[in-house]
């Protein structure tokens, strides 16, 4: 049974290619995944391009996401015929990845496809919409609330962006998106921004503590970014920082954090345990609304198709979401 898989090699300049693979020629796993869904986050780009240093281990298949149906298991939880989800988990970094056809998985990393949206919702979701979600708990489990003020949101229209507009939005935050292109001005305040603004309409000054203008931040771009909005969040805000597209550096004072209460967290969606990982997948549609899936999906491609889309993506040529349909 041979399938179709993105394959990445590193001799010596790391390279991604299509290749025709077997199932014997899959990392090792008790569960094998026939993949109808996956989807393209900035980590696959990084790693498929030879653009971040992503995987640990060559070659491999990318991939940090797949939403498919179980073809063999050796685990009784599973059984042929599940609709299932892998997000994460060392998922394209360490063992073989989702921008494949078929993908072997170990069990204690898949989780049954939440019954209140589909296998190829779930891909639109992927780590983007999920480590959103993961950002919007972490800073409620610590005390945020609507009534604290509006949550900035860095890199407002990618993935993880979009998501956290879309989603706040809908539990009743006002948001402030950042954005370096002024085209994605309509398409934020679709998602339910509140406003929009560049980094320069922002303001930001080089004090150690601001303003208090900002309830809160979702942060994806670190860097001088990152240090300088610390200073204008308010008594008690949180800031959950996601990202380094700008730089992985923070060069800040602790004075907004022991002046006003204000908690740095980071959110790491690789790593999150499996028990709240379950959790935040399965309460999209009950205790958290389910995202708008067709504002926030760009684009949905077929893996055969998929190379050109890798430094599209760094290169902020796309908006929201790309979904692979593997099959």
């Amino acid at each position: 049974m041979s399938f179709l898989a993105c394959r990445v090699f590193k001799d010596p300049e790391v390279r991604h290619q299509l290749v025709n693979m077997e199932p014997d020629d899959l990392s090792g796993g008790d569960i094998l995944v026939k993949v109808d869904y996956s989807s393209i986050n900035y980590k696959d780009a990084l790693a498929a391009s030879g653009r971040g240093a992503i995987m640990k281990t060559f070659p491999l298949n990318a991939g940090i996401d797949l939403a498919g149906t179980v073809v063999e298991s050796s685990n009784s939880s599973f059984k042929a015929g599940d609709a299932v989800i892998v997000n994460g988990c060392g998922l394209g970094e360490s063992f073989d990845g989702g921008l494949s056809q078929y993908a072997r998985v170990e069990s204690q990393f898949v989780m049954k496809q939440p019954k209140h949206y589909s296998g190829r919702e779930a891909m639109v979701i992927g780590t983007a919409g999920f480590t959103a979600a993961l950002a919007i708990h972490r800073m409620e489990v610590n005390g945020q609330t609507p009534d604290k003020g509006p949550i900035v949101v860095t890199g407002a229209s990618g993935g993880v962006g979009s998501f956290a507009i879309n989603l706040l939005s809908k539990k009743g935050y006002d948001t402030v998106a950042v954005t370096s292109q002024s085209s994605m001005h309509d398409y934020l305040v679709d998602l339910g921004a509140t406003e929009v603004k560049t980094l320069s309409e922002l303001e930001l000054s080089d004090k150690p503590m601001a303003k208090g203008v900002y309830g809160g931040l979702i942060d994806s771009i670190g860097g001088e970014t990152l240090s300088k909005l610390m200073a204008n969040i308010d008594l008690w805000g949180n800031i959950a920082c996601i990202g380094l597209a700008q730089s992985p550096k923070l060069q800040a004072t602790v004075i907004p954090l022991i002046l006003r209460g204000v908690s740095l967290l980071g959110v790491s969606s690789t790593n999150c345990p499996m028990e709240l990982r379950e959790k935040l997948w399965n309460e999209f549609g009950e205790a958290s609304p389910l995202p708008d899936f067709d504002k926030i999906l760009s684009k949905e491609i077929q893996l055969k198709d998929i190379s050109p889309y890798f430094d599209e993506l760094i290169d902020n040529k796309h908006r929201g979401r790309l979904l692979v349909n593997c099959q």
